[in-house]
C-alpha cells in the first residue's frame, strides 16, 4: 500500500528542485551519448530522482527491482568515494538492481525524511524492495566491502522471504497493501494516502470496515493511518532517544517502536517490543504486548517477520 506502508507516499511533501533536475537531464544525456557511442548501457540503471520523482522512480519501481538509493552531497568527500563504487556496481549488476541518486541539498523533503529515520549523516544507502524501505549502509567503504554487502544484503532478503530464490522481487511483496481493482472506496483511500491525507484515509478505510468488517486490506490500512497519525506527533528522533534512555519505559518503547515501524525498520520494532515484555511485568508488560500485536497487523499475516516475532513473543511470555 502506499506509503506510510514504508512506500513513502504521503511521508514527503513533494516539490521539485532545479538542481536535482539539471542532474538528471545530464545523466540522462551521458546516457543517450554512451549508447550512441555504443557503450556499455550502464548509465541507465542509475537515476538522479528528487523530491516530486522519488515515488515514481522509487517506489513504483522497487515492485519490479529492488533500488539502492544513494543520499549524497556535493559538499561530501565521503560521498564522492562511495557513488562512483555504486555505479560501477550497478552497472555490473546490469538491471538485477537499480541506483536511485538523491541530492539532500536540492531535495530537502527527502533530506528531512533520511533524518527522521535517526541517519546523522551522509553518505547513507538505503534499499527500497516492493514499496519497503530499509536502511542499509552509512558512510564510505572499500569497492571490496560494498561488493560484498550487497551480496550479503540480497541473500539476507532471500533467507526472509522478502526476495524469491532466483533473486528478483516478489510479485506482490509483504508490506505493501494490494490495491483491489472494483473497490472505488479502497482506491479513494490509496488517493488520500499518496496525497498524504491521513484523515481521508482513515475515513474511507473506515467505511470499507463498516460494510466488511472481515476485509483485511482495509484494516492493514485503517492501522497504518492510526501508525502515521501517531508517529506525526512525535519528534521522532527525541523519542529513540528517550528510549535507549529508559529501556524499562513501556511507553517510550511503544513509541520509539512506531518510529521504528514506520520507517522501514521493521525487525527493529518487533525486536525492541519482544524484549520489553521481557523486561517489564504486569500492566505494562499488557501494555506493550498489545501494542506489538497492534503492530503486527500493518503487515500481512503471512509475512516471515510476523511470524519470527509472534514466536519470539510466546517465548518471552512463557
Amino acid at each position: 500500500m502506499p506509503s506510510r506502508d514504508f512506500s513513502l507516499h504521503g511521508a514527503i511533501d513533494l516539490g521539485a528542485r532545479q538542481a536535482a533536475a539539471k542532474k538528471q537531464q545530464e545523466r540522462k544525456a551521458a546516457t543517450a551519448n554512451a549508447n550512441a557511442a555504443g557503450a556499455d548501457a550502464g548509465a541507465t540503471y542509475v537515476v538522479d530522482v528528487t523530491d516530486q520523482t522519488f515515488n515514481a522512480e522509487v517506489v513504483e519501481r522497487s515492485r519490479t527491482v529492488p533500488v539502492l538509493v544513494d543520499f549524497w552531497a556535493e559538499w561530501c568527500g565521503p560521498c564522492k568515494q562511495l557513488g562512483p563504487i555504486l555505479e560501477k556496481l550497478a552497472a555490473e549488476a546490469a538491471g538485477q538492481w537499480i541506483l536511485a541518486k538523491v541530492d539532500i541539498d536540492a531535495n530537502p523533503q527527502l533530506a528531512a525524511y533520511m533524518q527522521q529515520m535517526g541517519v546523522r549523516g551522509i553518505p547513507f544507502v538505503a534499499v527500497v524492495v516492493a514499496g519497503q524501505l530499509m536502511p542499509f549502509l552509512n558512510g564510505a567503504a572499500p569497492e571490496s566491502q560494498v561488493r560484498s554487502a550487497i551480496g550479503q544484503l540480497f541473500e539476507a532478503l532471500r533467507q526472509e522471504g522478502i526476495l524469491p530464490e532466483d533473486g528478483g522481487p516478489e510479485p506482490a511483496a509483504a508490506g505493501g497493501v494490494p490495491e483491489p481493482e472494483d473497490d472505488p472506496v479502497f482506491a479513494e483511500a490509496q488517493d488520500a494516502l499518496q496525497r498524504g491525507d491521513l484523515a481521508a484515509a482513515k475515513d474511507a478505510f473506515q467505511r470499507i470496515l463498516d460494510v466488511s468488517p472481515q476485509d483485511a486490506d482495509a484494516r492493514r490500512g485503517l492501522t497504518l493511518v492510526e501508525l502515521s497519525e501517531r508517529v506525526g506527533a512525535l519528534d521522532v528522533e527525541q523519542v529513540l532517544r528517550d528510549a535507549a534512555d529508559a529501556p524499562g519505559d513501556a511507553v517510550l518503547q511503544t513509541r520509539a517502536a512506531d518510529v521504528e515501524m514506520l520507517t522501514g525498520r521493521i525487525d527493529a520494532a518487533f525486536e525492541r517490543l519482544v524484549a520489553a515484555v521481557r523486561r517489564t511485568a504486569g500492566d505494562d508488560r499488557e501494555t506493550v504486548r498489545k501494542h506489538l500485536l497492534t503492530l503486527f497487523e500493518v503487515l500481512p499475516g503471512d509475512d516471515p517477520r510476523v511470524g519470527r516475532a509472534r514466536r519470539s513473543l510466546q517465548a518471552a511470555l512463557f
